[in-house]
């Protein structure tokens, strides 16, 4: 039968635990010192340590000094909100989940079958790995360098867990890909995993589609509808662009997540969601809460483990094995095989890439087009630092632009300097000052595109990768700083 150990001072804690884990088929024992929690653990090997940080002989934390005396042990911690920090510091260090007091008999069941699983989800993990190390993949994500290697390894440590992930990262990057991953990785893998672009959606129509409404509860709503959080019961539900979320949604969605419970909209009815969140947002998350597009408390509640995605530009060594990866999957869909040549891999590792993984596979779609043949070389391909895609093919399919199209009038005050490029295809860019904010350089590659497509939203849009709900939001945002702005030299 599995063991678990209770190492808690608190006797009247340790009670309510010793019962509520003998209901799940699980032997106890308990101990209320860290000298005998290392005495029991050294004796007994309990397949489960439920371990208290505050003890009378120190800090629960003191036990991962000695990884070999919990080898062999899932390590889960007892904390309250106010030792939240250190929890996640040791999840770093190898615990395997933690739980928050007072103790909720539904969240510890949940931990006790997750924590049961370690060799599945350590087979699943090396698996992955061995993958990776065969042909440049770990699951969906691809790349071999080390700032994605740092991306699998925090993978690996947090899916098996149910702590809240926030993925940061710039747009085009794979924050959602990430998401699925570590999904799939959890024991959850069974149950839907659902994407939720929050900057796509009407702010009239968010709530409704979050949490769901009951017939009747606004004008056309002509019958009962499920949100994302029903449907996604017992799965992951990933909250893309949360920056986008209106400020009284946030409030509700932190209720959510700290009780568990929610209601559809113009019901009085509390439903439970079983539901991980994992939440992801372009923008630098500090500014975005100084900005007033991020609750801190919701964005604390969330970002218990924070992954950092890197841009494409920081891992170019993996431009090649993406590249290649995306003309075989263009390849097996349209029926017929392309390659590439080393120069024109080589030349990939020359651009920037500021769309990143997304304009990647763009520009691959690109090449495959319009290369005649079964060779796509260099010619099809952007080159060098804020080139652009030759003319030739980015007449055939929008592009991703850095400046106004030629004979376009100069840019505005708010657009960066348009320089002309150097080369027979390279087109416009334009330059930004050392020092400028990823606020001001997100602004002015968004107003210089816009200003290349003619002020043509809806290609705009999807040139940059963004939704068209998104760009609206952005330039109504420019336009209220450029009125303050004025206003202020007014005076």
């Amino acid at each position: 039968m599995t063991h678990a150990l209770i190492v808690d001072d608190d006797v009247d804690s340790v009670a309510t635990l010793q019962e509520l884990i003998a209901s799940e088929k699980f032997t106890v024992s308990v101990a209320h010192t860290l000298r005998d929690a290392r005495r029991h653990i050294a004796l007994q090997q309990p397949d489960v340590v439920l371990l208290d940080l505050q003890l009378p002989d120190g800090n629960g934390m003191e036990l991962f000094q000695d990884p070999q005396l919990v080898a062999n042990s899932e390590v889960v911690l007892i904390t309250g909100h106010a030792s939240l920090d250190t929890s996640i510091q040791a999840l770093r260090m190898g615990a395997a989940d933690y739980l928050v007091k007072p103790i909720n008999i539904t969240q510890l069941q949940g931990v006790l079958s997750r924590v049961m699983k370690p060799a599945a989800l350590q087979a699943e993990v090396s698996e992955l790995n061995a993958n990776l190390a065969q042909s440049g993949h770990f699951g969906l994500l691809w790349g071999r360098t080390q700032p994605m290697q740092r991306i699998y390894e925090q993978i690996s440590r947090v899916a098996g867990t149910s702590v809240s992930v926030f993925i940061n990262g710039e747009s085009g990057t794979g924050k959602e890909l990430v998401a699925q991953t570590v999904h799939d990785l959890s024991r959850r893998r069974k149950k839907p995993f659902l994407a939720v672009n929050c900057g796509a959606i009407s702010p009239n129509l968010i709530e409704s589609e979050i949490f769901g409404h009951e017939k009747g509860a606004f004008t056309g709503a002509d019958k009962q509808h499920e949100g994302f959080f029903e449907r996604a019961s017992g799965g992951t539900l990933f909250l893309d662009e949360l920056t986008e979320m209106p400020m009284e949604l946030q409030v509700k969605l932190l209720r959510v997540l700290e009780t568990g419970r929610f209601m559809r909209v113009g019901s009085t009815t509390t439903l439970d969601a079983d539901v991980r969140v994992i939440a992801a947002s372009n923008r630098p998350l500090l500014q975005a809460v100084q900005a007033g597009k991020l609750r801190e408390d919701l964005l604390y509640r969330l970002n218990v483990f924070p992954i950092e995605m890197p841009p494409l530009r920081d891992r170019l060594d993996d431009v090649p094995l993406l590249a290649d990866h995306f003309l075989r999957q263009i390849a097996a869909k349209e029926g017929k095989n392309k390659r590439f040549t080393a120069k024109a891999l080589a030349q990939l590792q020359t651009y920037h890439w500021p769309g990143n993984v997304r304009e990647l596979r763009n520009a691959v779609q690109r090449a495959y087009v319009m290369a005649a043949g079964d060779i796509v070389d260099e010619q099809w391909l952007p080159k060098g630092e804020g080139a652009e895609i030759p003319a030739t093919a980015a007449s055939a399919a929008a592009v991703t632009s850095f400046g106004a199209a030629p004979g376009q009038p100069a840019a505005a005050p708010a657009v960066p300097t348009l320089v002309a490029g150097s080369g027979e295809s390279s087109g416009p860019s334009i330059t930004m000052p050392l020092g400028s904010s990823m606020a001001q350089v997100e602004k002015a590659f968004i107003l210089a595109t816009l200003q290349h497509y003619k002020h043509h939203k809806e290609q705009t849009a999807a040139v940059l990768g963004i939704s068209l709900k998104t760009l609206y939001n952005r330039l109504k945002e420019y336009a209220a700083e450029d009125a303050a702005a004025a206003d202020k030299a007014a005076q």
